[in-house]
C-alpha cells in the first residue's frame, strides 16, 4: 500500500531550473566559461550545484581545486538568493498538491538543491511543516543519479516516528532521468511530471503532465500492484 511520498524539489515544486541555470551561467562567465542553456539542460541538470562545477570543470580541462569548486558554490547560492527575491516561483498546482497528500500520508523531498534554498523557497510559501523530511545536496555522499537521497528520505521518514518504511510502499515524484533513476535504484515507486522534459524522456511507473495533475488515487494503484 502507498504509505508515503517522496518529492524531488526544483523541476516538480519549484519552477527554478530557469534561474538555477541562469545562476550558473552568471557565476562561471566570471570565471571565463560560457555556458549555453541547452548544455545546461542536456548534461547538467541531474548534478548537484559542486556536481556541476566538478564535471564543468572536467569538461573544459579547467582542473579546479576543491577550494575553488566550494567558493563557486558559495557565489551560484547568493546569485540564486537574488533571483528569487520578491516571486512565487511554484509551479501551478503545486501547493495545493502538497496539502492534500500531506492530509493523507507523510510527505518528504529529496533534492540536489541546498537545504537552505528549499527552505527559503518552502518557508516564504508556507508549506515546510508539511513535509517530515527533507534531504538535501548536502545530506548524502553522493547525489542523483545515485540512489543515496531517496534511501536517506525513507530512512528519515521511518526515524519521524509512523515508520518504518519499505521503499516500495513510497512514491517518488520526480521530473528528471536522473531523479527517476535514484528513486529506481533506491527501490520507489515512481512518477514523472513532464514540467522539464517531455514525457517521451521519463522512463517511470507513471508519466502526468503537471505536479497539479497528481492523483492520490492513482498513486495508490501503483503500489499495489
Amino acid at each position: 500500500m502507498l504509505r508515503a511520498i517522496v518529492f524531488d524539489f526544483d523541476g516538480v515544486i519549484a519552477n527554478s531550473e530557469p534561474l538555477h541555470y541562469q545562476a550558473f551561467h552568471d557565476v562561471l562567465a566570471g570565471s571565463g566559461v560560457s555556458f549555453a542553456r541547452k548544455e545546461y539542460y542536456d548534461r547538467y541538470l541531474g548534478y548537484d550545484d559542486a556536481g556541476v562545477f566538478k564535471a564543468v570543470s572536467a569538461d573544459r580541462g579547467l582542473s579546479w581545486s576543491g577550494d575553488r569548486i566550494s567558493a563557486l558554490v558559495k557565489s551560484k547560492a547568493e546569485a540564486i538568493a537574488q533571483l528569487e527575491q520578491n516571486a512565487s516561483i511554484l509551479f501551478p498546482g503545486a501547493a495545493a498538491a502538497i496539502r492534500r497528500a500531506a492530509a493523507l500520508m507523510p510527505l518528504a523531498i529529496a533534492s540536489g538543491a541546498l537545504g537552505a534554498e528549499i527552505r527559503r523557497v518552502l518557508d516564504r510559501e508556507g508549506l515546510t511543516s508539511y513535509f517530515k523530511a527533507i534531504v538535501a545536496a548536502e545530506d548524502t555522499p553522493l547525489s542523483k543519479p545515485a540512489a543515496d537521497p531517496y534511501r536517506r528520505a525513507i530512512d528519515l521518514l521511518s526515524a519521524a516516528g509512523a515508520g518504518p518504511f519499505q521503499p516500495a510502499e513510497c512514491v517518488a515524484i520526480e521530473d528528471s532521468p536522473w531523479g527517476l533513476q535514484s528513486a529506481r535504484e533506491a527501490g520507489l515507486r515512481t512518477v514523472g511530471v513532464a514540467q522539464t522534459y517531455a514525457a517521451a524522456a521519463l522512463d517511470a511507473d507513471l508519466v502526468i503532465s503537471s505536479v497539479g495533475d497528481l492523483d492520490l488515487d492513482g498513486l495508490a494503484r501503483l503500489c499495489a500492484v
